[in-house]
């Protein structure tokens, strides 16, 4: 039988041992609570902030020092404060309220998204003095996620016009083959076109192109690298522009390879831009195709109102530009020139409300002007640009 000092002993021994692991236990939780990525705040039943850990520092700005002793409407907007009357009721009655998204506020006044946990605080025996919120900012999360949806509302739009284009562009091809095979083939070589624009698209995420790499994109195909020389100023056209003028240079390499300056041992082609200032004041981009080569133009060369390429040449690109174009087929040489407002052409445009355009500028019997479309933000041209041939720049993007 234990004597009564041995029993002591073991008793004091045993109260150390409780008192240690609840010490140790309160250390882990406040080490917890300080290195949570989340704001974790707790708040008596009058809404007086009592605990401030370093996630809520760095997401709401306030120093634990300026924060407890506070009302946690300080971070809520003015219009939410019912909000937080609701919650302490519902802390009141013992409830946990589980995650749900709001809106609050921090020192600079500016607000965030956050994602809230709150649950009551109990005493020992039970009762109710406050309420613990964990906070997470899923302010990026919800800003990713408006950019999913803005994206998708972009691919299904821009699909739906690719879809316009590529029936009209069959419906033109079918009026004027001469048989299946010859329909086919310009088929797949303008569907091939687009794809390269698209391409071009694709990689730069939508936000556009270089005339410089669409025209190297466009006339690769044909060869002849060193007969073809650009020149212009550095701009960086709309996914729009990229579309229609991919398409337009398409036309204009293709009767070229088959008639004009590529179809010759010693014809040349040159390709120019610039932005220059029209007579009302407005900026405008000016493009000018000219090829160069002996002789006349073949007789399939020669212009044809009714032809698919003079459409896209003169109504298709020109009318999705804004501008206006015009061709010149002389003895020896092949003019294309392009005017557009470098609004229209640089232009992130929202499409939306608009019937495809295509639908409008492919009809060979309707002359209506096409709607204006609306325009909301401006990629302003860089000035400055160099001669080179379209065999160094394939050469320099291959690097």
């Amino acid at each position: 039988m234990q004597s009564k000092a041995n029993q002591r002993i073991e008793l004091q021994s045993a109260g150390k041992t409780l008192a240690d692991e609840k010490t140790e236990a309160q250390a882990r939780l406040a080490a917890i609570v300080d290195s949570s990525s989340d704001a974790i705040i707790s708040k008596d039943l009058d809404s007086v902030i009592t605990t401030w850990n370093a996630a809520a520092e760095q997401m709401f700005g306030y120093k634990a020092d300026e924060a407890i002793g506070q009302s946690v409407l300080m971070l809520i907007p003015q219009h939410l404060h019912d909000e937080e009357h609701e919650i302490i009721e519902r802390i009141r009655n013992g409830e946990r309220i589980g995650s749900f998204e709001t809106v609050r506020l921090r020192k600079d006044g500016t607000t965030i998204h956050v994602s809230l946990t709150i649950s009551p605080i109990k005493t020992a025996d039970g009762r109710i003095i406050g309420a613990s919120k964990i906070a997470r900012d899923i302010t990026a999360t919800r800003e990713n996620e408006r950019r999913i949806r803005l994206l998708l509302r972009e691919v299904n739009h821009r699909v739906k016009n690719q879809y316009a284009v590529i029936l009209a562009m069959v419906k033109e091809t079918s009026r004027r083959a001469q048989s299946p095979e010859e329909f086919e083939r310009h088929v797949r070589d303008r569907i091939a076109a687009l794809s390269r624009s698209h391409d071009l698209l694709v990689l730069s995420d939508w936000s556009g192109a270089s005339i410089a790499e669409l025209v190297q994109e466009h006339l690769k195909p044909f060869g002849h690298e060193e007969r073809i020389k650009v020149s212009g100023s550095l701009l960086t056209l709309n996914a729009r522009s990229v579309q229609y003028l991919g398409m337009a240079l398409h036309e204009l390499g293709t009767n070229s390879a088959k008639y004009g300056a590529l179809a010759c041992s010693r014809g040349s082609i040159e390709v120019t831009w610039k932005v220059a200032t029209d007579a009302s004041g407005i900026s405008v981009l000016q493009l000018c195709w000219e090829e160069r080569f002996a002789g006349e133009p073949a007789a399939c060369h020669q212009s044809n109102p009714r032809g698919f390429g003079s459409i896209v040449l003169l109504r298709a690109a020109p009318q999705a530009l804004d501008g206006s174009a015009e061709i010149d087929r002389g003895t020896g040489h092949v003019r294309w020139h392009l005017t557009a407002p470098v609004d229209s052409v640089t232009v992130v445009r929202d499409n939306e409300e608009e019937p495809a355009l295509s639908q409008q500028v492919f009809d060979a019997v309707r002359l209506v002007r096409s709607p204006a479309l609306r325009d909301n933000t401006i990629r302003r041209p860089r000035s400055g640009g160099a001669v080179a041939p379209v065999g160094s720049l394939m050469a320099n993007r291959a690097k």
